[in-house]
């Protein structure tokens, strides 16, 4: 997901009263929310970060050393601030323990949220270079900021005026994300059964497909984008919450039998890097040329 709605995540289970449980614990909530993200520096190498985004820092020994190096560092910052007289009076004391276990839920959420939707995750790494793909949210979700936004202003507003269910708006706003998250994901297994069933019913279509997807679309929570891949070919499709699911009337090959394809990714390492990441790849011809495309 983008970083605002990480953000927004970590916010919203501080401001749920997690913050709490020690001084500095919404700033490890937020930046653990985000800290995974730091791979995107590589992608100064262009093409070739494709390969690198989403692995290693989002697989299991980076999720756990990364809260305890961002445990470290706001323990280290609370003291230097200590020293030099500029601690804040009003923060609460800071707890290690407690502070290394708000920065580990901030991470988890991270992987959590990013294998909801279809550009995917190696959830493995580096034990695996599996891509896992939730293919639920999109990858910028405005309902999401809508409903943790207001969630966190709300409580907020309530705590700056003391108001002794100052939790309860974020404490909604979580739950009423988790719940969207739950109904997109019941939203997209429905539209991909039943692109399914239609492909398995029509060999024009290359029957028996290897993969359907089913794309969350922008805004329209309730409809989905759908790409299918069979043994040769592949096509597209649309499927609404209020309506049937349909597939286009025409579909193309797959290309991948090219003869300049296994020249391409021998020779080139943005090639390699891209098809190491696409999910549907596929090569087309125009105007007397072929292209490499997801």
């Amino acid at each position: 997901m983008d970083n605002v709605t990480h953000a927004l995540i970590g916010a919203g289970l501080g401001q749920a009263g997690l913050k709490r449980v020690s001084g500095l614990g919404m700033a490890a909530l937020i930046i653990g929310a985000n800290i995974p993200d730091l791979d995107a520096g590589c992608s100064m190498y262009g093409l070739e970060s494709l390969a690198m985004r989403r692995g290693l820092s989002h697989g299991p020994i980076a999720l756990l050393l990364l809260p305890a190096v961002l445990t470290a560092g706001l323990v280290a910052f609370d003291r230097w601030q200590q020293r030099r007289g500029t601690r804040p009076a009003d923060r609460a004391t800071v707890r290690p323990r407690w502070l290394f276990l708000l920065a580990l839920i901030g991470t988890l959420s991270h992987p959590l949220f990013d294998w909801m939707n279809t550009y995917g995750i190696r959830l493995l790494e580096p034990f695996s270079s599996r891509w896992f793909y939730g293919d639920s949210l999109f990858i910028v979700d405005p309902w999401i900021w809508l409903m943790l936004g207001l969630g966190i202003w709300r409580s907020r507003k309530r705590e700056r005026a003391a108001h002794a269910r100052w939790r309860t708006p974020a404490l909604l706003g979580c739950a009423a994300v988790a719940l969207y998250t739950v109904v997109n994901m019941g939203i997209t297994a429905r539209a991909e059964r039943a692109a399914a069933d239609l492909l398995a019913v029509d060999a024009v279509r290359d029957a028996g497909p290897l993969l359907v997807v089913a794309s969350p679309v922008p805004f329209k929570f309730w409809e989905r984008r759908i790409a299918w891949r069979g043994a040769v070919r592949f096509g597209f499709g649309h499927s609404s919450l209020f309506g049937a699911t349909q597939l286009d009337a025409g579909s193309a090959p797959l290309g991948l039998d090219h003869p300049g394809l296994a020249e391409l990714r021998q020779r080139s390492a943005d090639a390699r890097a891209f098809m190491f990441w696409a999910r549907m790849p596929v090569v087309t011809e125009r105007d007397g040329a072929a292209y490499l495309g997801d």
